[in-house]
């Protein structure tokens, strides 16, 4: 068996393999001989050259990362080249290049990304990384061929550019508002909070009264169970306690019923009915006579005995810019008596933040509507506009805002509006002295706020009054 093994790179064969290869010809040839001999004098001609990156931690967006490439040889150096690797690794773009030969060295970016900088010959550092800049990069390294001093012998090594982005935005809304106030039934209450531009995706929770919320977590039912009415559920988890003050209930006192079953969330779709002359829409009789403005508070005509279960959901929508976009969502049976005035945030994790991001809302019912009319003295003719300019108090959810006039229809005919404000076109002297209810509702509470409109004579419409019974109000 021959007693030689092949040389490694930039070792030679010595005297006594060479003799030994010769004694035992019959098993290798001259011309085999040659071959080795060629492939150990083409090794020392090549030279050796190793290329490693050292790997990146995660950095955060605006941050500087410095790109190291070691390699080492005993060639002459060529070039250095650094590419990002975009498209799963189809696509390789420059990004820095150093040549050696002219010793100058250039970026291939354009003049508005023009910001790499060479610190050492194959070092390049990144200022202010964007989430664009995350992914893989390459160094390629070339040096001379000995033998012919034209070719050049390429080595590479690559590493991965994590870059991570805190989210810029988070926000909480009530999800279907503005929406009614149920004054007969239970009903389903979700807050949405959305955090936009983290990466990784971040993680969402929500807090009542400073105190996390145990929730049950759940997949969110497709379009198909919706319209099914299937709610989806899956798993559970106990709630936290709540303790009683004197003004409400801060927290929850049980997870179960007096007969011992979880309670449920009221799955049906809440109804919104219109009857002409529904007694629940009216103020007393005592505050109809009322000139001035005059408020009256409306509140559910059931109570709902047991504490609810809070059922959470998130979604994840990925960006065209390698951000992620939660949403996560909260669902419960909403008690009004309990939850007004209940301070419900939502809370965001991420390993770029060093402490959570928060966003807080508290329910609360309108209270007390400022209506506020133009023109100030309306004559026969002119456009009235009645608006609501705010409230009492901070209001969550955004209420709805119904319109009706007390005995009668609005002028345009219908029985009702909806909307911020009442916009009364042309009026005639016969509604002087109407008086207009502005219901404001949201699913914690109602409230009616009416004013009386009054109408003055117009001068100069009094020549082509055809009515000579009609009554004007003067200043």
């Amino acid at each position: 068996m021959l007693g030689i093994t092949r040389p490694k790179p930039g070792e030679h064969v010595n005297a006594d393999g060479v003799w030994d290869l010769l004694q035992n010809k019959g098993k290798m040839t001259v011309f085999s001989l040659c071959l080795l001999l060629c492939a150990d004098l083409l090794d020392l001609a090549v030279g050796y050259l190793t290329v490693t990156i050292e790997p990146l931690p995660p950095v955060v967006v605006g941050e500087t990362v410095t790109l190291k490439c070691n390699f080492k040889t005993d060639g002459r150096l060529r070039e250095i080249v650094w590419y990002r690797v975009t498209d799963g690794g189809t696509i390789k773009q420059k990004i820095f290049t150093y040549d050696a030969m002219f010793n100058t060295n250039y970026s291939h970016m354009e003049d508005y990304r023009r910001r790499e900088d060479l610190v050492y010959q194959s070092t390049v550092r990144l200022p202010e990384v964007r989430i664009s800049d995350n992914g893989p990069y390459e160094c390629h390294v070339g040096i001379y061929d000995r033998a012919t001093r034209e070719k050049v012998v390429l080595a590479s090594g690559n590493v991965f550019l994590t870059v991570m982005s805190p989210p810029n935005n988070i926000s909480v809304l009530a999800e279907n508002t503005p929406a009614p106030f149920s004054r007969y039934q239970a009903q389903n209450f979700t807050l949405v909070c959305t955090a936009k531009g983290g990466k990784p995706a971040p993680s969402v929770y929500f807090k009542r009264d400073g105190e996390l919320i145990e929730v049950i977590s759940y997949t969110e039912p497709s379009t198909s169970e919706r319209a099914a009415g299937s709610a989806g559920w899956r798993g559970a988890r106990p709630l936290i306690s709540r303790d009683l003050d004197e003004t409400k209930l801060q927290r929850s006192l049980s997870l179960l019923d007096p007969e011992g079953r979880s309670a449920r969330l009221y799955t049906e779709s809440p109804q919104r009915v219109h009857t002409q002359g529904q007694q629940a829409y009216e103020p007393s009789p005592a505050t109809e006579v009322i000139p001035e403005t005059v408020v009256s508070r409306e509140f559910p005509r059931w109570v709902h005995s047991t504490d609810p279960l809070y059922y959470f959901s998130h979604t994840q929508i990925p960006q065209s810019d390698g951000s992620v976009v939660v949403q996560a969502r909260l669902t419960w049976t909403l008690n009004p008596q309990l939850d007004n005035d209940a301070l419900f945030s939502c809370e965001v994790k991420h390993p770029a933040l060093s402490m959570p991001m928060q966003t807080e809302v508290t329910l609360a019912a309108p209270k007390g509507p400022k209506l506020f009319m133009t023109p100030t003295r309306a004559k026969v003719g002119d456009t009235v506009r009645i608006s609501v300019q705010g409230f009492q108090n901070e209001v969550f959810p955004e209420p709805l805002f119904t319109w009706t006039r007390v005995g009668g229809r609005l002028l345009d005919g219908s029985a009702e509006r909806e909307g911020r404000e009442l916009i009364l076109e042309r009026v005639p002297a016969e509604l002087n002295g109407s008086m207009y209810r502005c219901t404001a509702q949201n699913p914690l509470g109602s409230t009616d706020t009416h004013t009386r409109l009054i109408v003055f004579e117009n001068p100069s419409m009094m020549k082509n009054t055809q009515n000579p019974n009609s009554k004007y109000f003067s200043s």
